[in-house]
């Protein structure tokens, strides 16, 4: 479970000695260099004690198809003088339930932690230690599988260090999901917030009502390029698009990435961004009147309506969903929700009036306060973008600020989490280069990575007893642009390496020419996975 606050890393003190060929992603808190390496062979042992075992196999099974080796994981009480050791160790509790201690030297390997959530990110810095050509799928021929001698302490920043995933606008496959779970957990991320719904695609299997995924699922054709302002400029594709996940699908995701130490955030889009639910249901909508799944993007007017039924038509879809995902957290959008049929409704004008809200503004935070007292009455946490302040913040809401900060700021001071996703820093599906001609179409915006790599997520303005509220930050891939899973992943990377670095490793410790030099090893690991990485500048 994600903690709710900034973790502050303490008693870590700060680089003393020079790094000289260590180029891990994220880069560590505290690295010490030393003389020698340590060469992995097929003799060598994966040590770990009872409570480490799995750690240990992952390990294991993380080293085999590069290395052809098949390591032995042996479970030994005594700190052997040999091989790769993996122990529990509460004596480095100072260091949090994610920190770690890792010593290479020429005999063994040793990393210890406090739980196995640090021991799982020692193993990705070992896997980082090694020559790039480790994360490869096949063996390698003729490698010597050597690290370098090196002691490590390391412990992240923030407890919410996530990605994003739009698998509404473009549906992506299961393996390409668990690929993308894999480069978080490379990265030492530990959040993955999968946007589920949209106008063009409802992409959950729900069993109470099937129309969702057999109607909502699927559009008949997808718009070629941007919307031009003339209708009659427009072009569409003429291929019907869609896919959904089923709930084993979601089952065999929540459990992938719960392997990987990873909470698995789902969206469900309300009030609006919710025309494929309304074509599959139109009862739901202000007029009740048939639409069918969007094949533009853009914001609608078709939002769902504020009556009884529906509301509990959404929390029905949302009991379903939270027998499927475990973790705290549950997003209900609550972003770009027009209010033009609402306005033109009598229907809602009279509901506005029978629940004395006000206005448009305050019957969306009604609806979205009925969804907050349904989760949290379930033992859940509803989070939501930043237009859910407007006309009145849910009490148990955390807030995603992507209209810059000052959302993220008024929630915080509020007394509310907030987790920051401002457009200008966190946005993967804006343009990597001012010359947008040879660049693939993008959204819009321009995001380099050195504005990733420079964003601070603590606001300055924000007052220190206010800072514990700040849980973290997250990059953002919509896929309004991204037709397949290899466009996604060269908008990702390496984007995501910079993200990575100011999630886990402390503000005071910047220095953007060490991250650039890292990333030339770290762009090689990449290509290892078959990320195609835009070329560094």
């Amino acid at each position: 479970m994600l903690l709710a606050a900034v973790i502050l890393v303490t008693g870590v003190p700060a680089i003393v000695a020079q790094e000289s060929g260590i180029s891990v992603v994220p880069r560590p808190v505290k690295v010490t260099p030393r003389a020698g390496r340590f060469v992995l062979t097929r003799d060598t042992t994966i040590w770990t004690d009872r409570a480490s075992t799995a750690i240990g196999h992952q390990l294991a099974r993380y080293l085999e198809p590069a290395t052809g080796f098949t390591l032995p994981v042996r479970i030994s009480a005594a700190l052997l003088p040999h091989g790769i050791v993996l122990r529990r160790d509460r004596q480095l509790a100072r260091l949090g339930r994610e920190g770690y201690a890792l010593d290479v030297g020429p005999a063994r390997v040793v990393a210890r932690a406090p739980e196995d959530a640090g021991l799982f990110y020692a193993v990705q810095t070992i896997r980082q230690l090694l020559p790039p050509e480790i994360l490869r799928e096949a063996a390698v021929a003729g490698q010597t599988w050597a690290m370098p001698a090196v002691t490590i302490e390391d412990a992240p920043r923030f407890a919410w260090r996530g990605g994003h995933l739009d698998t509404g606008r473009h549906f992506m496959p299961l393996g390409f999901v668990k690929k993308y779970i894999d480069l978080l957990a490379l990265h030492k991320m530990n959040t993955f917030h999968w946007h589920l719904t949209e106008d063009q695609g409802w992409r959950i299997e729900i069993k109470k009502y099937p129309k969702l995924t057999s109607v909502g699922a699927w559009r008949k054709e997808t718009i070629v390029g941007r919307p031009a302002r003339d209708r009659a400029q427009w072009t569409f594709d003429g291929e019907r698009h869609g896919g959904y996940y089923t709930q084993d699908d979601v089952r065999e995701a929540v459990a992938y990435a719960k392997a990987r130490f990873i909470t698995i955030v789902p969206e469900i889009e309300m009030p609006g961004h919710a025309m494929a639910a309304i074509a599959a249901y139109p009862q739901i909508g202000v007029t009740g009147e048939p639409v069918e799944v969007a094949t533009r993007w853009g914001i609608f007017d078709d939002i769902l309506n504020a009556e009884p039924a529906t509301i509990s038509f959404m929390q029905d879809v949302l009991s379903e969903v939270l027998t499927l995902f475990p973790g705290p957290y549950v997003h209900i959008g609550g972003d770009e929700a027009a209010k033009t049929k609402w306005k033109a409704s009598p229907k809602i004008q009279a509901r506005i009036k029978e629940l004395g809200v006000g206005d448009e503004n305050g019957l969306q935070s009604w609806f979205i306060r009925q969804m907050d007292a349904f989760l949290t009455a379930h033992g859940r946490r509803l989070v939501g973008w930043d237009e859910i302040l407007e006309g009145g913040l849910a009490e148990n809401a955390t807030v995603m600020s992507w209209r810059g900060t000052q959302g993220g700021i008024a929630a915080a001071r509020a007394g509310h989490d907030v987790v920051m996703t401002p457009t200008s820093n966190t946005y993967f599906d804006y343009y990597q280069s001012r010359d947008t001609n040879a660049e693939p179409i993008a959204i819009g915006g321009f995001l380099p990575l050195e504005t990733v790599y420079a964003y601070e997520p603590v606001p300055a303005e924000l007052e220190k007893d206010k800072v514990r509220h700040i849980l973290g930050a997250q990059g953002q891939l919509w896929t309004e642009y991204m037709k397949d899973p290899r466009q996604v992943r060269s908008m990702a990377c390496p984007r995501m390496s910079a993200r990575s670095r100011v999630v886990w490793t402390g503000a005071a410790r910047k220095d953007f020419g060490d991250f650039r030099a890292r990333l030339e090893t770290h762009v090689k690991r990449l290509k290892a996975l078959d990320v195609s990485v835009r070329p560094l500048q």
